[in-house]
């Protein structure tokens, strides 16, 4: 564009011809007389070039992808020195860009086209399980991390879990529609198991049972991206990375996950209020014509615990999601209902009620309160559990039990113990450790063991 500036204003301004000006610029007299018709260059569009190759070896290339399309999965993808090297074997001479460049232009013509989509307030929100890195109590351990968007505010709720599963993920709406004040008009997500039972074809999918009930409480509208589409919902994809990346890195520490949760959810509110949209309002003010769009949260909560049947063995544990669970002796080798939660399970049987804390796949929750009445008939069994027995019943057992070995011996404390355990199941805790704090206040043990039969008695 200088050049052609040059040209003009030397021909007229200065008033020379087109003769001298090719001279003194050293061009051809015809560019500068082109330049002299027009004020800016002007570029042409060429026809492209005829390749007669692709012609010839594009329907062999056809034919060998499609042949070998159902001996590729995963790694095992077809390259272009891998078709060059068998068209050379078939004596087709072509050379190795060539195939290359086929393939490349094969890629761009069946690439997808994104379309740029609008979202709406209160319209849409996208649901996703991350996996991410934790410091809980001093140990490093991989947790999942549920991530709401609302797509119009780009407001979040994150929530960190032990678990991936459908426990969690209803747990993680119910936590999200609360923290959110309303429920987005419909929801999308992957085909993941807590939701989709089976995909029957491109559209339709069949639910889980508590899924659905969670839609129907809710009244949202569940929407489900293409099978191994994540970009069909990319808006929560990407966020879900640029979280991990901008609050949780460096590695979050806390006492438990509910502490880093609400830590993390807390920075993420605060650097969102501060954000503004590209029109300069703030997209605190979008969440406000979000808010008003959505679906209101129902009267009553939903519940998102799942009901499970489990057989209680002879030792009176259950086993559920790879974790084992003691229950109260008297349960043993009946049916009974765990409502898993995601912290908890709330095991039912006859009746009766109890809570476990939720344990991690491979983990083990025995309580030995559960087993009062055996134990209090097994002296050598005491013997074995009283460390873990007295530590879940609290600080005058543990005090009693090693007064007991140190006077005794472990065979006749283990029977004495027994025989208290004995009195607590008749007679019950409070009665059994108020006599046990008066009894060890005067630091007799002839007196404690006096009270403790007189009271079983």
């Amino acid at each position: 564009m200088e050049q052609v500036h040059i040209i003009r204003h030397k021909h007229y301004v200065e008033g020379l011809s087109a003769r001298q000006i090719a001279r003194q610029l050293g061009l051809n007299r015809r560019t500068v007389r082109k330049y002299l018709s027009v004020s800016e260059p002007q570029r042409f569009e060429t026809a492209c070039r005829p390749r007669p190759v692709f012609s010839v070896v594009g329907p062999r290339i056809e034919a060998l992808i499609e042949e070998w399309a159902p001996r590729l999965e995963g790694k095992h993808r077809l390259t272009s020195p891998r078709l060059y090297r068998q068209l050379r074997e078939e004596g087709i001479e072509i050379g190795e860009r060539t195939v290359r460049r086929y393939l490349a232009e094969r890629r761009r013509r069946e690439a997808e086209v994104y379309i740029p989509l609008v979202h709406r307030p209160g319209d849409e929100a996208q649901v996703d399980f991350f996996e991410v890195t934790v410091d809980e109590g001093g140990v490093r351990r991989k947790a999942w991390k549920f991530l709401m968007r609302l797509m119009y505010s780009g407001r979040d709720f994150i929530h960190l879990y032990d678990h991936c599963d459908q426990p969690c993920f209803l747990d993680g709406h119910v936590r999200a529609f609360a923290q959110l004040g309303g429920v987005a008009r419909r929801l999308v997500y992957d085909n993941l198991s807590a939701a989709v039972k089976r995909i029957l074809g491109l559209k339709e999918r069949e639910l889980t049972d508590r899924f659905k009930a969670l839609a129907s409480h809710h009244l949202f509208e569940p929407c489900f991206a293409r099978p191994g589409q994540g970009h069909d919902k990319g808006g929560v994809e990407s966020r879900g990375k640029s979280i991990r990346l901008q609050h949780l890195t460096p590695i979050v520490a806390g006492p438990d996950l509910d502490a880093i949760s609400a830590a993390a959810l807390a920075d993420v509110e605060r650097l969102w209020q501060q954000r503004r949209h590209t029109d300069g309002r703030r997209l605190s003010e979008l969440y406000e014509e979000d808010r008003a769009r959505m679906l209101p949260l129902p009267a009553a909560a939903f519940e998102p615990r799942c009901m499970r049947p489990v057989a209680i063995s002879h030792s009176s544990t259950v086993k559920v999601d790879g974790a084992v669970y003691s229950l109260p002796e008297g349960w043993a080798r009946l049916d009974a209902e765990a409502w898993i939660g995601a912290r908890d399970i709330r095991f039912r049987c006859r009746g009766q009620e109890t809570v476990r804390l939720r344990q991690r796949p491979g983990g083990k929750r025995i309580e030995y309160r559960d087993y009062l009445g055996e134990l209090s008939r097994k002296p050598q069994a005491v013997r074995q559990v009283a460390p873990e027995l007295t530590a879940e019943l609290g600080a005058p057992y543990q005090e009693l039990w090693g007064l007991l070995e140190r006077t005794h011996g472990g065979r006749q404390a283990g029977r004495i113990l027994a025989s208290i355990l004995g009195a607590v199941n008749d007679h019950g805790h409070a009665v059994v450790a108020a006599a046990l704090e008066e009894a060890l206040a005067d630091r007799m043990l002839l007196k404690i063991e006096r009270a403790l039969y007189s009271r079983h008695r």
